[in-house]
């Protein structure tokens, strides 16, 4: 934070998003402006695309990856986004304590798990994201502060964690972001514990505790679930069929896909397809 300010606003433009797996104590606000990709929030793996809000409350670990493209030499893609952090005291001492913040103050508890932000509301806070940018002194604490209050008041958030997470120590970053980005490189193809924990330094058995205690599932439910989303999105881009699919993101036999599709969406990749083609 610089002098004279209580909270950090930025309106991010690169190439791609550069900051890795990481976790800090204050609270964040993210509106993807622009670029696509995945984002890796608490437990949960989902798409990003523009217009998507995130409230991510203190020390959940998060990163936000752009899809492949936006990492080749010659790409023009930005990406962009507008993020707010602020800590409990950027509103002095004792704010969560008084009557009137109470609503507040289950917001920030519930951010624990991360919140989506969506119809309404979040055409109204990511409007108030843009002016805030543009915002300064008073008036810019006053904006965060109406924000925050909409929010509180809202129906229209979503949990994005099954449950709340924290990251507990910085060692924590390097060798997580190592695991991220060779999952996000190589899931096309068999990927072994026995290689991942080679990479880490740790043996199989310590590498699968390692792995569950930081992202509450296992290792093998992760790769998969990365692979699911994927699919998901050629699924919905119509290109390929559902066989081709299936091999595309290194699953051995289209019966194990089904089946481990159905487990994830509720519905087969095919029934999968033809819900969203119905609806454009």
């Amino acid at each position: 934070m610089q002098e004279g300010e209580s909270f950090v606003v930025k309106d991010f433009d690169y190439g791609y998003y550069p900051t890795p797996w990481h976790f800090h104590p204050e609270y964040e606000l993210v509106l993807v402006t622009e670029s696509t990709g995945k984002r890796f929030i608490g437990d949960s793996i989902g798409d990003f695309k523009p217009g998507n809000l995130a409230f991510i409350g203190s020390n959940v670990p998060h990163l936000y990856r752009n899809d492949a493209r936006y990492y080749h030499p010659k790409s023009k893609l930005r990406a962009r986004s507008i993020v707010v952090h602020f800590l409990e005291a950027s509103f002095g001492n004792d704010f969560l304590q008084i009557p009137e913040t109470k609503k507040i103050k289950n917001l920030f508890q519930r951010a624990e798990r991360g919140l989506d932000v969506v119809g309404r509301t979040n055409e109204l806070i990511s409007e108030k994201m843009r002016s805030l940018v543009y915002t300064d002194g008073f008036a810019r604490w006053l904006k965060l502060l109406e924000i925050l209050h909409i929010l509180s008041e809202s129906k229209e958030l979503k949990y994005i964690s099954t449950s709340g997470m924290q990251g507990k120590n910085e060692q924590e970053i390097d060798r997580m972001n190592k695991i991220f980005n060779f999952v996000i490189k190589n899931f096309k193809k068999e990927i072994r514990v026995s290689e991942m924990a080679e990479m880490i330094h740790l043996s199989e058995n310590a590498f699968s505790r390692y792995f569950s205690q930081h992202t509450r599932k296992s290792f093998t439910a992760f790769v998969n679930e990365v692979r699911l989303h994927h699919a998901s999105k050629l699924l919905i881009d119509n290109r390929m069929s559902v066989a081709e699919i299936c091999f595309d993101c290194g699953f051995n036999n289209i019966s194990n896909f089904n089946r481990q599709f159905r487990n994830l969406y509720n519905v087969n990749p095919l029934n999968y397809k033809k819900q969203y083609l119905n609806k454009v």
